[in-house]
């Protein structure tokens, strides 16, 4: 069955979704910490995708505060356009 859609708009492109709150921000940084803080304890490195500038500055903060936990160095790179790559010196992901 076929049926027409009557007064039906496409929605242009908008701002985007909003910013997290600052209770929200903390709570994404303090989950990505443990999690990745976790993996890369694990294996030396992690990868994570990040398709914003702030999904990506959020990764960069994360790699510094373990780094500073830690007393080691978290280097993060990208790997691509939709990837970030945190890991320990020396560590590189095995194929």
């Amino acid at each position: 069955m076929i049926r027409d859609l009557y007064n039906v708009h496409t929605v242009g492109p908008g701002a985007g979704p909003a910013p997290l709150t600052p209770d929200e921000e903390q709570r994404a940084r303090a989950t990505l910490f443990t999690e990745l803080g976790n993996t890369i304890a694990d294996r030396g490195w992690t990868r994570f995708p990040a398709y914003s500038p702030e999904e990506r500055r959020r990764l960069v903060d994360v790699a510094r505060m373990l780094s500073e936990h830690w007393g080691i160095a978290v280097s993060v790179e990208a790997e691509d356009e939709c990837a970030m790559r945190l890991s320990l010196a020396g560590h590189a992901p095995i194929a």
